[in-house]
């Protein structure tokens, strides 16, 4: 039996390069999953009961929010009609790859779940459009910056775990310096480039991080001046992910204090799209972003 494409065609099971982390597994399998079962018309209770758990349990497996046991996605393949070996045998490895550690999770005593979704998403999207209008975007950030934004919202962190949490930002940017780094496209208030949560030759070097950063191929900077920023403030800080691989949906990225929200539903996409394109035209073109950081720069001195 062959898996279904999201219009309901069929088409192989493909198998997935091995550079793809494990929250993108988790995806891809969870969502093959679900169209396997819709198929045959299984409803998510009796799937359930095929691996001894609940419906709410097929319903996490299938957007790839929780680990997979290997014995499971045996049991519902089986369910499912998936018998040929050839068949079974790339949703088996998936299952496998699926439940590798990414380097993040050895910091899962100060990073909440919801986070750490986040950072294998973001290690796997192909192109990230970020608006940001409390600080300098984080994956832009220089050590010393994050240092000091980190303090302001960890505050009651020793000087340790502080040192953890820049250490998780600065492995997070390595994704920039990689051979086929995402695209980034970013949107940031200029308030948050004069807010003076460092000291001044902290923030000088910021400013000249973020002007080498322009001058990276896939980066590309705008800054929203004050006379236009209201509209920026009216949505807060939030950012779209893109993948390389079809199977995967965009998804919005939005934090909070104490939890985050994921959207991929093709509405909310549409209006978290048609907000950031709208921001992009009120904002400075790229073009005069250098010549922006250069006044800020300027009147510094």
């Amino acid at each position: 039996m062959k898996a279904l494409r999201p219009d309901g065609d069929p088409e192989p099971i493909r198998r997935v390069p091995g550079q793809s982390g494990p929250t993108v597994l988790r995806i891809l399998l969870g969502g093959q999953l679900r169209r396997l079962r819709e198929s045959r018309g299984i409803s998510p209770k009796d799937a359930g009961e095929a691996i001894r758990a609940s419906a709410s349990k097929i319903s996490r497996l299938e957007l790839g929010r929780v680990g997979f046991k290997k014995r499971d996605v045996a049991d519902l393949l089986t369910l499912y009609g998936v018998i040929a070996q050839e068949e079974r045998e790339p949703l088996l490895e998936l299952a496998e790859g699926a439940n590798r550690p990414g380097w993040w999770q050895s910091y899962s005593d100060i990073l909440p779940p919801w986070f750490e979704v986040y950072i294998g998403l973001e290690e796997a999207a192909s192109a990230l459009r970020v608006h940001e209008t409390r600080f300098v975007p984080e994956l832009l950030q220089t050590e010393e910056y994050a240092r000091a934004a980190l303090e302001l919202g960890h505050p009651m962190a020793s000087a340790t775990e502080l040192e953890r949490r820049v250490n998780v930002l600065m492995r997070r940017q390595r994704i920039l310096r990689r051979a086929e780094p995402p695209l980034l496209w970013v949107l940031v208030d200029e308030a948050a480039l004069r807010r003076p949560i460092v000291d001044r030759d902290v923030m000088r070097a910021q400013l000249v991080a973020l002007l080498d950063a322009v001058r990276m191929h896939d980066v590309t900077l705008q800054i929203v001046p004050p006379a236009r920023s209201a509209m920026a403030a009216m949505s807060g800080p939030f950012t779209l992910l893109r993948f390389a691989e079809p199977s995967l949906p965009d998804v919005v990225y939005m934090e909070q204090l104490t939890s985050a929200l994921y959207l991929d539903k093709a509405a909310d996409l549409s209006v978290y799209k048609r907000h950031l394109d709208r921001l992009s035209v009120n904002a400075s073109p790229p073009a005069a972003t250098a010549d922006l950081l250069t006044a800020l720069l300027d009147g510094m001195r």
